[in-house]
């Protein structure tokens, strides 16, 4: 599923996974792509070039065969806030399910509340946490936007209000990450929980 010398999308398991971005607000210590790597299963999912809502759409095919479109790469889909909701209105037309896997950060860094957008077209949320407090996720995730932490952590306590479908992660593994203390925040907040392992992606 190679457009040019890109991979725009990929499947894994049952879902089809799309490539929107390589960009992000975070550098995490943890990611590949940091690491020398752009690999994520037999995918290298370093893009060329930015692709176009319909470049997109083009790729996907029939979304119904898969049990959801998933948005997510070694970027944050929502920096490409205008392309990923074109692209999951046109999967939700066609009778598919949107799942958005996200760092939470989309309205610090679009200056604006952007769930209700999302909420138009977007049927699940994963949004990563990974770290208990402040200090924690800053060592590991290493944010380019001030108070990304309190931040991401306002958009997880917001986003069930406009998403009934919402899930915090964390990753096992990582020094000073207190698993249980995430999953006791993520439950204080009404969301649901999904503890991820170290060095296992997709």
């Amino acid at each position: 599923m190679n457009n040019e010398h890109s991979t725009i999308v990929y499947t894994i398991r049952d879902s089809l996974y799309i490539n929107l971005n390589n960009r992000c607000t975070l550098k995490c210590s943890f990611c590949p792509k940091f690491n020398g790597s752009w690999q994520v299963h037999d995918y290298d999912l370093a893009l060329d070039h930015k692709p176009s809502a319909e470049e997109v759409i083009d790729e996907i095919g029939d979304p119904t065969q898969y049990d959801e479109v998933v948005f997510c790469g070694f970027g944050e889909p929502t920096l490409r806030l205008q392309e990923l909701i074109s692209v999951a209105r046109w999967v939700k037309q066609k009778g598919g399910n949107v799942r958005v896997n996200t760092d939470g950060l989309a309205n610090l860094a679009h200056k604006r509340n952007v769930l209700p957008e999302l909420a138009d077209c977007v049927d699940s949320l994963s949004i990563s946490m990974n770290g208990q407090n402040e200090e924690v996720y800053n060592q590991h995730c290493k944010p380019g936007l001030n108070k990304s932490w309190h931040n991401m952590m306002g958009f997880l306590a917001a986003a069930p209000s406009y998403i009934e479908d919402v899930t915090a992660t964390a990753i096992e593994g990582l020094e000073g990450v207190d698993i249980d203390a995430c999953e006791k925040l993520a439950k204080s907040l009404g969301v649901k929980f999904r503890k991820r392992v170290l060095d296992i992606v997709g």
